[in-house]
């Protein structure tokens, strides 16, 4: 039995780890994160400020509904910086020569806006939907940049950097944490209007491809900037659902849509609820999984702390053996006596 936990745990893991409480606990701070974001605002005066600039209720609350997830950044950096055990994660988050850098986040805004965008080339090719353009602002364009980025690197700090590294902590396989951030990922979308189960599994998909980018290239730059990407792309530069969600202000607006869901497009739920989506994604992971297949170089926070645990287990256990073979009978009562 205990072989069987060291071949599927590692000797670094906390409690907290196992995969119901780290999920609970990533739950956990996002309700602290949504509790500090309404309070965060009001004292700022954001959103007054929002109103007076948009003159929109309609696209101030929009811009507000991306801004409040400033609070998951807060609440999740605290608990990667004040608990001393989970300080080795904040290395996938700052700056590094293998991911996260200005080539990551390039990566990840072209991956995000090409993949995203062929799907809505593809949705106009074949008819399922027409665009019209609606006309541009540079300033809302920039503002909608940043909000969109919060919202989107939140939801990667939430399962690509908080619950993923205490997974990879804990379980030897990555293909635990990978798998599993993903689902929750997936879940966390399932009250969004207009979620299908092939909505469900395409966002599942795409929580893989960010997982990979952390795996493989320790990236989580790259995880957030594909996403943040992915996102404006759909809702702000051409006005489709993100999410089931439609944005109140876009570069181009959705004129007409087909009245059944084509293969590129999804009449409730967008682009992201569409086969067509999913099927570019699974070939994005293939093509990421192939490329790396070879690669020993993966990067793992957490190899270190590994390290040390074994070699203080395993001199733990060979005092343990001198302790036990000095406190036998047959050794206390020989006749042996040291030779000087």
């Amino acid at each position: 039995m205990n072989e069987i936990k060291e071949k599927l745990l590692r000797p670094c893991r906390v409690i907290t780890d196992n995969i119901i409480i780290a999920i609970f606990f990533s739950l956990l701070l996002m309700t602290a994160g949504v509790m500090l974001s309404g309070p965060l605002i009001r004292f700022t005066g954001i959103k007054n400020w929002a109103a007076d600039y948009f003159q929109s209720d309609n696209l101030t609350s929009f811009f507000i509904d991306y801004l409040e997830f400033i609070g998951l950044w807060i609440a999740i950096l605290l608990a990667a910086i004040i608990p001393k055990k989970n300080r080795p994660m904040l290395r996938s988050f700052l700056p590094n020569r293998r991911g996260n850098n200005l080539k990551g986040i390039i990566a990840g805004i072209v991956l995000g806006f090409g993949a995203n965008g062929f799907c809505v080339l593809m949705s106009v090719l074949k008819g399922d939907i027409k665009l019209s353009y609606s006309g541009i602002d540079p300033g809302i364009l920039l503002l909608f940049i940043v909000v969109v980025f919060i919202q989107s690197g939140a939801e990667e700090l939430v399962d690509r950097f908080y619950l993923y590294q205490k997974l990879r902590r804990r379980y030897r396989s990555p293909l635990i944490a990978i798998i599993v951030n993903s689902a929750v990922f997936m879940a966390l979308h399932i009250l969004n209007p207009g979620f299908t189960a092939i909505a469900g599994s395409q966002i599942f998909l795409v929580g893989i491809i960010f997982s990979l980018f952390v795996y493989y290239y320790d990236s989580l730059w790259a995880a957030m900037w594909f996403h943040a990407a992915w996102n404006y792309t759909q809702n702000i530069i051409f006005g489709l659902p993100n999410s089931g969600i439609v944005s109140e202000y876009s570069i181009f607006r959705l004129e007409a849509a087909s009245a059944t869901s084509g293969l590129f497009y999804d009449v409730k739920f967008g682009v992201e609820g569409s086969i067509g989506a999913s099927l570019v994604l699974i070939i994005l992971i293939i093509v990421l999984v192939l490329i790396n297949r070879y690669n020993p170089e993966c990067h793992d926070c957490w190899a270190e702390a590994e390290a040390a645990a074994s070699a203080k287990a395993a001199f733990s256990a060979k005092e343990e053996t001198a302790e036990s073979i000095t406190d036998t009978p047959a050794y206390k009562d020989s006749d042996y006596r040291p030779k000087h």
